[in-house]
């Protein structure tokens, strides 16, 4: 049997192609001026080397260690900066020293003591040092910047997507045959009774559609203008539904300084409606309450129904709502639906408050 072949990775073939290419020219440029051993040669590609890779693969750990390939290029300059000084010193140390020590073994040179030798070198190490550490922690970071902003702007693509996603599905929730023409059929019946009853149920209608085509919803709406939307859509299934709907909306924040996804709230209001209130003879009531909790928003949509196991698991529209929150949110949002023992469901958001 054949051993399966372990691949180097990405990071390591360039740490060694770099750090070879460099020493090999260092040595080809001492080769060419004539002042070349082949003992020399090798000892010292095999300590810059090391001694290269050494310090920028210890420094990776360090930055790693902290977070900071997540970091943007405004708050990474400073740390930067300390850093390629840092490794500077180092290295003029390490090779200074290797310098002496390869130079003592080989040539048999000791003539000079090593403060003296290091005192002659210093700068010129530094400078190189300084040089060297500078390109790779900037290739490094630019590297992983830019790997960050492809998974931002690949998360925002998707994010977008979703959002129109959940607005085509709004949209065919409105216009779905059962909720369209029962509606309209209320207002017919209202045009003779109650004019003014029918008048705002057309108004209710024709608003709920406009929202559902309105393209213009961003990645997050003003809180108010969600509730609003829910007070609408509520609205008009009161018509419908009567005294077998009892609707209560109980807010204790300032509904114009939060943000939050479009048709969230509308989505849990709807899918109690549909899988709770219209599978009841006697109807039910819808619960929507808005407060802070910690460093919270909550939202709390609790109705009366059974919570079906397909729609917990597998539902269209609330896996759409758990993917938005984690992308808009990174996994700091909460979800959560769960059946109570006295036939109510509640379903509970959590958004952290910016």
């Amino acid at each position: 049997m054949q051993k399966a072949r372990k691949n180097i990775s990405t990071y390591w073939k360039i740490q060694l192609i770099g750090w070879f290419s460099a020493s090999l020219y260092w040595g080809f440029t001492a080769f060419a001026s004539g002042h070349f051993l082949w003992k020399m040669g090798v000892a010292d590609l095999i300590f810059d080397v090391s001694i290269g890779i050494g310090l920028t693969h210890l420094y990776r750990n360090f930055a790693l260690k902290r977070g900071w390939d997540k970091l943007n290029l405004k708050k990474l300059i400073s740390k930067m900066i300390l850093s390629v000084l840092v490794l500077s010193i180092l290295y003029m140390f390490l090779i200074s020293s290797k310098l002496y020590l390869i130079r003592l073994i080989v040539l048999g040179e000791n003539s000079v003591s090593f403060s003296v030798f290091f005192k002659s070198v210093q700068l010129q190490l530094f400078i190189t040092g300084t040089r060297l550490m500078s390109i790779w922690i900037l290739a490094y970071h630019l590297y992983h910047y830019s790997r960050l902003e492809i998974q931002t702007v690949k998360e925002n693509a998707r994010l977008s997507f979703i959002i129109k996603e959940a607005q085509l599905r709004n949209l065919s929730s409105q216009l779905n045959p059962h909720f369209f023409f029962n509606s309209l059929n209320n207002i017919k019946y209202l045009i003779l009774e109650n004019p003014k009853s029918a008048r705002r149920a057309i108004d209710l209608l024709s608003e709920l559609l406009r929202n559902s085509l309105d393209n213009t919803k961003g990645e997050l709406v003003v809180l108010e203008e969600e509730i609003n939307l829910v007070r609408d859509y509520l609205e008009l299934e009161k018509i419908r539904f009567e005294d077998r709907l009892e609707i209560k909306i109980e807010n204790k924040v300032d509904l114009s300084s939060q943000l939050i996804l479009p048709f969230s709230i509308q989505l849990l209001v709807e899918n109690a409606i549909k899988h709770g209130i219209e599978k009841r003879k006697k109807g039910g009531f819808i619960h929507v309450k808005v407060e802070t909790e910690q460093e919270f928003l909550k939202i709390t949509v609790r109705n009366s129904g059974k919570l079906e196991t397909e729609i917990r698991n597998s539902g269209i529209g609330l896996s759409n709502l758990r993917e938005r929150l984690r992308l808009q949110y990174n996994e700091a949002a909460f979800f959560d639906i769960k059946e109570f023992e006295n036939e109510t469901v509640l379903a509970t958001i959590l958004l952290p408050i910016k």
